[in-house]
């Protein structure tokens, strides 16, 4: 039986936006498949991992009457698809519990499952909350937060992104325990509250398949599921059940100390002074005098590093440490930004960065001893 006869890049497109969450090893072989299903003009692909599930679909010339769907190994199916050349017709068949990839003179024969065994996420319920951005603002919001997120924290609810909307605001906070970084927007319409958490792999492959356009962005937050919605395709995700830090009490809001320094410059001699830094602890001082900032490390090995900066400064001396690589993290995902605002309490205080007149973000970092 003949599920489709379709251009290899317009086949491989949407399977490429689908297999990114697919595990290559399961304890459910199952989930290592992407179910494929043909209905009418339509042909469907789904992926799921059990907590986040991607389905796209494309449309077709021909109509068929009956529903076809079968579920394959979706990193095999991906693989022959860029082996073939480009422009190549593919025909899929389905022979005896097999499905036939053709293509010119090549052929291959791949094991299917039943797609009725395909474990696809259950509708979530009612709505709390229904909004749409552009994807440009989402995945900017995604970039200026996501690196601080945890990974494999005991405390489960850092290992992901807390999403919230109140008003006419949406903000997304992560944190790590070491560091905080916060962003917010503006929404067209006004929200009632709603906070969840998002987990670490849903975000990371939102942001990844988001693009910087003015497209729509479709969010739609259920109890315990939130579904995004752009283009063709749809992301569904589990939200992780926990209380996440109140990050308001953690961003410092009265802070006299600033300094406004140039951000490329600062992260030229971060750079240079992590070189010389303990690789375990990753920790440099900031030494701040009168108009003068001192980036310095030592390493086990009696290795120096120092760096120097002009800046504008007129308050008592501070010496603190930080872990040089959180610096860097920031610094880096502020591509767009010229300067940063430095801003500190005293030597057993966290550092706040911040961007020149502007209230849309804020990034926390602790401080250690060194």
């Amino acid at each position: 039986m003949k599920l489709i006869k379709l251009n290899r890049d317009a086949l491989l497109k949407p399977l490429q936006a689908v297999t990114g969450i697919v595990e290559r090893r399961h304890t459910l072989p199952i989930l290592s498949n992407v179910l494929i299903e043909r209905k009418g003009n339509t042909l469907k692909f789904v992926t799921t991992d059990l907590e986040l599930q991607i389905a796209t679909s494309c449309q077709v010339n021909e109509t068929i009457e009956e529903t076809i769907a079968i579920t394959v190994s979706a990193r095999k199916l991906v693989d022959i698809l860029k082996a073939l050349p480009d422009n190549i017709e593919v025909t899929l068949e389905l022979t005896a519990n097999k499905l036939q990839v053709k293509s010119g003179k090549s052929k291959f024969n791949l094991q299917t499952l039943p797609a009725t065994d395909y474990p696809t996420l259950a509708d979530a319920g009612n709505k709390q909350s229904e909004f749409s951005i552009s994807q440009g603002v989402a995945h900017h919001l995604l970039s200026l937060v996501e690196y601080a997120m945890a990974q494999q924290d005991i405390r489960y609810y850092l290992n992901g992104l807390l999403l919230v909307t109140e008003g006419k605001e949406i903000r997304v906070v992560a944190t790590d325990g070491h560091r905080l970084s916060y962003a917010r927007s503006e929404l067209k319409e006004s929200q009632e509250k709603t906070e969840v958490i998002l987990p670490r792999k849903a975000i990371i492959e939102l942001s990844k398949q988001l693009n910087t356009s003015e497209n729509p962005l479709d969010i739609t937050i259920y109890p315990n599921q939130v579904c995004f919605k752009f283009g063709e395709i749809e992301l569904k995700t589990k939200v992780i059940d926990g209380k996440f830090p109140d990050y308001q009490r953690v961003i410092p809001v009265n802070y006299e100390k600033h300094i406004t320094i140039d951000k490329d410059e600062l992260n030229r001699s971060l750079q240079r002074v992590a070189i010389l830094s303990n690789e375990k602890f990753r920790g440099v001082r900031w030494m701040l005098t009168k108009n003068s900032l001192k980036i310095s490390c030592t390493n086990n090995e009696q290795e120096e590093a120092q760096e120097e900066m002009d800046i504008t400064y007129d308050h008592e001396a501070l010496d603190v440490g930080f872990n040089v690589t959180y610096l860097l993290d920031v610094l880096n995902h502020l591509p767009q930004e010229k300067t940063v605002v430095c801003s500190f309490g005293d030597a057993n205080s966290s550092m706040l960065i911040t961007i020149p007149k502007t209230e849309n973000f804020r990034y926390v970092v602790m401080p250690m001893r060194i």
